[in-house]
């Protein structure tokens, strides 16, 4: 991998194909760059794919002291503008998919489109009296992974993530090898992140000035917060769509690589398609 210092902290990065459309890649919580290996190769043939490690994860730098949502956001505008690839189609998976639907909202002149699979913005739940359950219980449900990690148990705290929270019982038995050790040497950024009291909030009336095309996807098998979420997302872009992937989950780029990259085209190629500036389909 090739590294970029921005904002003070080496990044590592990979960037692959030759195509004149660039996109950008934002990985989840605990992963990696890695984690977009099934689906990087095809996108690879059609687009310029940048795929980094964001700080705190795997070959990126880790800087100490309490780290913000917000550095992510500079970290990826940093990024798009040193390698050239403004403006470029964004998408993200996850804490990914927030840091994306932020560079949207604050630096619209860097996102050509956006992609982004259920991003966990929780504090948007806290306005709705209808969700004060659902929220209840996924905070009651992230607070012992938290502790997992506070008390020197990564692999606890990881296992306990996959199986409860992002998943489901008995998903962490069957991650691959490789993909259980990188969420369990990040365990530390997660909580980093948790911990950070902005995580999670977002301006929706400034998202609301994207006028650029957004693709907000869910997996018909996650857990049940993600859905209320992705619609209020949805209903604040003025030019959204909404696509479910059947039989998927929090992770459809590793588990439905095919179906995902496909999605991926589709949308990507339908803008590019589009010259006469209007609406694209919405919700």
């Amino acid at each position: 991998m090739e590294s970029e210092r921005v904002n003070g902290v080496r990044l590592a990065y990979e960037m692959t194909g030759a195509g004149d459309v660039p996109l950008v890649a934002i990985h989840g919580s605990w992963s990696s760059h890695e984690t977009w290996s099934q689906v990087a190769p095809e996108l690879s043939e059609r687009y310029r794919v940048l795929t980094y490690d964001r700080r705190g994860h795997s070959a990126s730098e880790r800087p100490a002291g309490q780290g913000t949502q917000h550095e992510d956001v500079e970290d990826a505008a940093a990024l798009i503008e040193r390698l050239g690839l403004a403006p470029a189609f964004v998408m993200g998976n996850s804490f990914g998919a927030e840091v994306a639907i932020l560079l949207a909202a604050e630096r619209p002149d860097l996102v050509r489109g956006l992609v982004a699979h259920e991003p966990p913005f929780l504090p948007v739940l806290k306005e709705r009296p209808e969700y004060s359950t659902m929220m209840s219980e996924a905070e009651g449900d992230i607070a012992p992974v938290l502790e997992r990690i506070r008390g020197g148990d990564h692999a606890g705290a990881a296992e306990l993530f996959v199986d409860t929270v992002a998943i489901g019982p008995g998903s962490w038995a069957h991650l691959p090898e490789s993909m259980r050790s990188r969420m369990i040497e990040n365990a530390p950024t997660f909580l980093d992140e948790e911990s950070d009291p902005g995580n999670g909030t977002i301006d929706l009336a400034r998202l609301g000035r994207f006028g650029g095309p957004a693709l907000l996807t869910l997996g018909d098998q996650s857990p049940p917060m993600f859905a209320p979420i992705v619609r209020i997302i949805v209903e604040a872009l003025p030019q959204a769509e909404l696509l479910s992937f059947a039989g998927a989950g929090h992770i459809p780029h590793t588990t439905h690589p095919r179906e995902f990259a496909e999605a991926v085209t589709a949308f990507i190629d339908k803008q590019e398609g589009e010259t006469d500036g209007t609406a694209r389909s919405a919700v």
